[in-house]
């Protein structure tokens, strides 16, 4: 058995003005039995520089560096095979978490015995705090993963996709459930979470809120408005395909198809921000990946999502309730 409980993986890539509170977290979480595997992403900053400065208060650290960035899938990737933790949890490398949590995490995991344990964060916008809860309310109980992914119209643990919100056993990552796809730069949590939720045995929800999500970061990749925006369709259409041989598909993917089109028209709302070309492009997708979805697939869920969106479909993309 390893002698090393966590393997933190921080995907990090032009983080300097974030990464000095990031590492600070970090080593409000030292022990021996703790290491930090910082990947970073190609930067171009001064983020390497940063990282080795802080080597000395992180006594646990591993760093590795991409000569040109990959990605934060593949980030991630990189770190989950070198990492030695008999358990993994995730950071984002413009996040940053408090003094102690990592410790909490661990006991709560250990304590429960189940495959893996997800947690409530804090968003951070300016100098403003917000507690955002994971959806499952009943705490500290193992459940099976499979059921809590339904129902179709409320939220689920699947809409809460962050992988930083949690901790895993590292059994899971050797059942190939903890990667990421390497050709999603966004959105990739969406078929991790689902992956996670068909194949693993057992979860629990425990009340700890100890990472703070950094909202509204220039850099950040939700707030580029190019190509990698519309990862989402990949990521999504993956999620439908692994359904296909599911015992279950059916059943599940209709909460899959609410998520694809709440995703597409979170998308449309927001479609100012890219190119005249790259708007054309999102609503000739949206278009195709609605209307690739069986027709009684979707007529059950538009209903349900609401007026305001059903409206937005037929403004913008011709699509009604017509089978």
């Amino acid at each position: 058995m390893s002698d090393i409980a966590v393997s933190v993986i921080v995907p990090a890539r032009d983080v300097a003005p974030y990464a000095p509170a990031m590492l600070r977290g970090l080593a409000g979480n030292v022990r021996d039995d703790i290491e930090f595997i910082v990947v970073d992403d190609g930067s171009a900053d001064r983020t390497p520089e940063i990282i080795d400065d802080h080597r000395a208060r992180l006594p646990g650290l591993v760093s590795i560096r991409h000569d040109r960035p990959l990605g934060v899938s593949a980030a991630r990737n990189r770190g989950l095979a070198v990492a030695s933790g008999r358990y993994i949890t995730f950071l984002d490398g413009d996040d940053w978490m408090a003094p102690g949590h990592l410790f909490a995490l661990l006991a709560a995991i250990e304590a429960l015995g189940c495959d893996f344990v997800r947690t409530d964060h804090v968003q951070v916008s300016g100098r403003r705090r917000t507690l955002f809860r994971a959806p499952e309310g009943r705490r500290d109980t193992v459940f099976s993963p499979r059921e809590s992914i339904m129902p179709p119209h409320e939220p689920t643990m699947v809409d809460y996709p962050q992988c930083y919100n949690g901790i895993y056993r590292r059994e899971l990552a050797e059942a190939g459930l903890l990667g990421f796809d390497e050709r999603l730069h966004t959105a990739e949590d969406r078929p991790w979470i689902w992956r996670l939720h068909r194949a693993a045995a057992s979860y629990a929800v425990v009340s700890l809120a100890g990472v703070f999500y950094r909202r509204d970061v220039p850099a950040s990749l939700t707030q580029i408005g190019d190509e990698r925006q519309l990862h989402f369709f990949e990521a999504f259409d993956s999620v439908l395909a692994g359904l296909a041989d599911d015992p279950d598909g059916d059943r599940l993917a209709r909460k899959a198809v609410r998520n694809y089109f709440a995703v597409i028209a979170h998308h449309l709302r927001k479609e100012e921000r890219l190119t005249a070309e790259m708007r054309a492009r999102l609503r000739e997708r949206a278009a195709t990946a609605m209307l690739g979805v069986p027709g009684h697939l979707r007529t059950e869920v538009l209903p349900a999502m609401g007026r305001e969106r059903m409206e937005l479909f037929e403004r913008t993309l011709g699509i009604g309730l017509e089978p």
